[in-house]
């Protein structure tokens, strides 16, 4: 198995005439030890059925394809897919797709989800494991906890700042509707912060890699996960006003001014409270109370 250094990188891919476009995310992480931690993390067996976003040349995919049942590889450009369809040759537990992960904004590939169901025979999971682009990053973890095909868990290498984001507290500057929508629903855990030095070309910023465990008692506690998914995102449409405001905005026409002032002081909220100060149990109560009122 080739081991991707950085001479190596730069001489397949000068060999091809391929150019990184960083603009894409194509930041192609070098150190070999951290593809090897990245791989072990994901703590994987031949039950496992791997999606991973951001082929590149392979090297990521030819360590999960020695360890998962199955692996599907994404890449879009299809230069770099050309290219790491060479590498990925000799493993029949292999399917490499040229095309765009997202079908939209809010939904995977509809065929990149048939691809992953169809390997999902009894006892296998599902787990996501990628260099992600960073352009993507975002709607990709998103969107799979909504599901219908929910991982049960996602290694990922990101932007530092959107690791921050997903893991901040309430009452930091950080906190937001990421911060509440996948920790509302999963165990999360920065494993590693990365220098741009680890990749070429550099980046202009650390990355991390993140371990992101769906827990199912979490799922159940939410009830209704796509209702409080919009919620989430509605109430920090407008960080800086008063929740109060920003309720009546998200839900003009369903619900009035008494209804919002009853609905806060039901949960003991002042008016001039804002949704960063509420942490996870805060959040969820106040959307399953809406979800009640509007029933």
């Amino acid at each position: 198995m080739k081991r991707q250094t950085l001479s190596y990188v730069r001489r397949r891919l000068e060999s091809a005439g391929i150019f990184p476009d960083t603009r894409k995310g194509q930041n192609f992480l070098v150190d070999l030890n951290l593809i090897d931690f990245i791989a072990r993390s994901a703590q994987l067996s031949s039950n496992d059925v791997v999606l991973e976003v951001g082929t590149g040349t392979g090297s990521l995919t030819t360590f999960l394809a020695q360890e998962a049942g199955h692996v599907i590889t994404v890449e879009l450009d299809g230069r770099l897919f050309e290219l790491a369809r060479g590498t990925l040759s000799e493993f029949d537990n292999v399917t490499s797709l040229h095309q765009d992960v997202l079908r939209n904004k809010n939904h995977l590939a509809s065929n990149v989800l048939e691809g992953v169901e169809q390997h999902l025979t009894e006892g296998r999971r599902f787990k996501l494991v990628a260099n992600l682009p960073y352009n993507v990053a975002t709607p990709i973890i998103s969107n799979l906890l909504v599901g219908p095909l929910v991982p049960s868990r996602m290694v990922v290498t990101i932007q530092k700042e959107l690791a921050d984001r997903i893991v901040a507290r309430p009452r930091t500057k950080d906190y937001g509707s990421l911060s509440v929508w996948v920790q509302s629903l999963c165990h999360v855990e920065v494993l590693r912060l990365l220098s741009p030095s680890v990749f070429w070309p550099r980046p202009k910023v650390m990355s991390a890699i993140l371990d992101i465990v769906p827990v199912e008692s979490k799922r159940e506690r939410i009830g209704d996960v796509a209702f409080f998914h919009t919620f989430a995102r509605s109430v920090f449409f407008h960080r800086r006003k008063f929740l109060r405001s920003v309720l009546l905005s998200a839900y003009k026409g369903r619900l009035d001014k008494p209804a919002v002032d009853e609905i806060l002081a039901q949960r003991g909220l002042p008016g001039d409270a804002r949704a960063e100060q509420l942490d996870l149990d805060a959040m969820r109560e106040l959307c399953q109370t809406i979800a009640r009122r509007l029933s």
